[in-house]
């Protein structure tokens, strides 16, 4: 197999895990103080998550770290055209781990709803950020000869280029599908992962949520795109699980279609990396953008040793940290 395709699949993968695993930590982050209706049911929904958040984070460095290696020419034209508003998410992501860390070191009520209010505006942040990035990167960005994306010219030509595509039509739609995803994808999780009245109430989001999914999929993909029917259904089945107490099957859904979308994104203009709104022919390819065939196969000698092991580390914490969290002050169903 070409190095690079098989790189670039690497590099699909990488996203993926990032998108479905911090997936859901957004949803929660965004749900805690929605479905926990006092300090101990707020407390429950976060650990759903404390032990595995930043294990999940670690997709995030191996994808940039992937892109950058595997693909410099893709990496150096996303950072340039999109570098304010993926230090803006950096930063949401920042004061998240912040509300998650430092929620238990003072004992007070006020400072820990403080913390939730931190961690829910920021995990809305990140889902919507990582979103409306997607969004954008599907679509293309202004690139010129060379990859080099094009700052428009005049006194905020360099501030315009990083922010202008935030106001296209593919931000605000990826956005409110980032968000939505985050949404569904946390609501199944705390479902699955919680006992009582945090249970109960994350259902109701979960069935909620799928619907409004579903529509929202299908009126901005159009019904006639091919992964439109396939995400819009899993959505249903997502929402129609956690109706009928079938948390795992609802959760699983809700992260394959994450997926969908996901993977979707990725290989909507293969072999285009990174379309160019300005020609076709500045766009970036897998050939073209990606490293030499050297440098591709001294990270695969590293990818191989390194990739396997990450994967089972994270496998082996989630079977540790697999028991429900109980939310009421007594356990019940």
């Amino acid at each position: 197999m070409d190095l690079a395709i098989l790189w670039f699949a690497l590099v699909v993968l990488c996203w993926v895990l990032f998108a479905v695993l911090e997936g859901f930590d957004f949803g929660v982050g965004m749900l805690a103080g929605i479905v926990g209706r006092d300090e101990h049911e707020r407390g429950a929904a976060v650990r759903t998550v404390g032990p595995v958040w930043d294990g999940n984070e670690v997709w995030l460095v191996a994808a940039i770290g992937v892109t950058f290696a595997a693909f410099p020419d893709w990496y150096a034209a996303l950072l340039s055209g999109l570098y304010l508003p993926l230090v803006l998410v950096l930063l949401a992501l920042a004061a998240r781990g912040v509300a998650l860390e430092f929620r238990g070191k003072v004992d007070t009520a006020q400072w820990r709803r403080r913390c939730d209010v931190a961690l829910g505006v920021s995990s809305l942040v990140c889902a919507a950020g990582f979103g409306a990035v997607i969004g954008v990167a599907t679509t293309g960005l202004a690139l010129g000869p060379g990859g080099a994306v094009a700052s428009g010219g005049g006194a905020g030509g360099a501030l315009a280029r990083s922010l202008s595509p935030l106001a296209s039509w593919p931000a605000a739609a990826g956005a409110l599908l980032g968000v939505l995803a985050a949404l569904l994808q946390g609501a199944a999780f705390l479902g699955l992962r919680t006992t009582g009245p945090v249970r109960v109430r994350a259902r109701r989001v979960a069935l909620a949520t799928a619907g409004v999914t579903a529509v929202v999929v299908a009126v901005l993909a159009g019904v006639a795109a091919p992964v439109a029917a396939p995400v819009a259904l899993l959505a249903v089945v997502a929402g129609v699980a956690a109706a009928l107490r079938r948390e795992a099957t609802a959760f699983a859904a809700a992260s394959v279609a994450l997926l969908a979308g996901v993977v979707a994104a990725f290989v909507a203009h293969v072999p285009v990396v990174l379309p160019s709104t300005l020609d076709p022919a500045y766009s970036l390819t897998i050939a073209g953008a990606a490293a030499s065939p050297t440098a591709l196969q001294v990270i695969t000698i590293g990818g191989v040793i390194i990739l396997p092991g990450v994967i089972a580390y994270q496998a082996f914490s989630y079977w540790v940290f697999r028991r429900r969290v109980a939310s009421g002050r007594e356990v019940s169903a």
